[in-house]
C-alpha cells in the first residue's frame, strides 16, 4: 500500500560528479607541473651547455710556451734586461687575440700586471706593458688582426726590464720569474723562467 522512495540514485550521481571534478583537477595540476618541469629542464640544459662551452674555452683557448731567450746586459754584475718568449696556440684552441691578453709577471721584487703596449691609453697608471712581434705567420693574421689563428703561427712576447716605466727589475744570475698569460676567454698558462747562475761574458741565454 505504501511506496518507498530511495534517494540512492541521486547520491550516486553526486559522487560521480565529484570524482570527475577531482580527476579533471588532478589532470590540470599534472599538466601544469609537467610544463614547469619541461621549462626547468630546458633552462638547466641551456645553462649546462653554456657553462660547458665556457669551461672548454678556458681549458683550450690559451697560449703555449715554446721557448724563451734572455738578452744580457754585461754590466757589473751582468743581468738579463730583455726577455723574448715565443708562444703558439694550445692544441684545440680557437683564435687568440694578443691585444686582448693580459700577463701577470712575478719576481722577487714584486708582481706586475702587464697589458699590450698599444692599450696604454686604457690602462691604469700602475700597469706595465709588453709588446709582441711575428715569428711565423702564413696568412699575416698577427700583423693585420693581432691574432694567432693557426697551430703554425708563432708570436714572440717582448718584455723590457730596463725601462723605469715598467718598474720590473732586471734578472740576475739564479733569479726566477713567473709569467701567467691570460687570454680574453679566461684561458691561462703559467711558465717559470730560471736565469742561469753565470751570465758573465754571455750576450743571450735560454730561460
Amino acid at each position: 500500500m505504501f511506496e518507498r522512495k530511495s534517494d540512492k540514485p541521486n547520491e550516486r550521481a553526486q559522487v560521480g560528479i565529484g570524482t570527475l571534478i577531482v580527476f579533471i583537477a588532478m589532470v590540470l595540476v599534472a599538466a601544469i607541473a609537467a610544463g614547469v618541469l619541461i621549462n626547468t629542464a630546458g633552462f638547466l640544459q641551456s645553462s649546462a651547455e653554456q657553462s660547458g662551452e665556457q669551461a672548454a674555452e678556458q681549458v683550450t683557448n690559451r697560449l703555449v710556451h715554446v721557448g724563451t731567450q734572455g738578452v744580457v746586459d754585461n754590466g757589473n754584475p751582468a743581468k738579463v734586461e730583455h726577455v723574448n718568449m715565443t708562444t703558439r696556440l694550445a692544441s684545440g684552441a680557437d683564435a687568440v687575440n694578443l691585444e686582448e691578453m693580459t700577463i701577470q709577471w712575478t719576481q722577487a721584487g714584486g708582481a706586475y700586471k702587464l697589458i699590450a703596449n698599444s692599450n696604454t691609453d686604457e690602462s691604469d697608471a700602475n700597469d706595465a706593458t709588453f709588446r709582441y712581434t711575428t715569428f711565423q705567420d702564413d696568412d699575416g693574421s698577427i700583423a693585420s688582426d693581432d691574432t694567432l689563428n693557426s697551430q703554425q703561427d708563432r708570436a714572440v712576447l717582448l718584455f723590457n726590464l730596463s725601462t723605469t716605466d715598467n718598474e720590473m727589475q732586471k734578472l740576475a744570475g739564479g733569479d726566477t720569474a713567473t709569467i701567467t698569460m691570460s687570454t680574453s676567454s679566461g684561458g691561462e698558462t703559467t711558465t717559470t723562467l730560471v736565469v742561469p747562475d753565470s751570465l758573465s761574458g754571455k750576450s743571450a741565454v735560454n730561460l
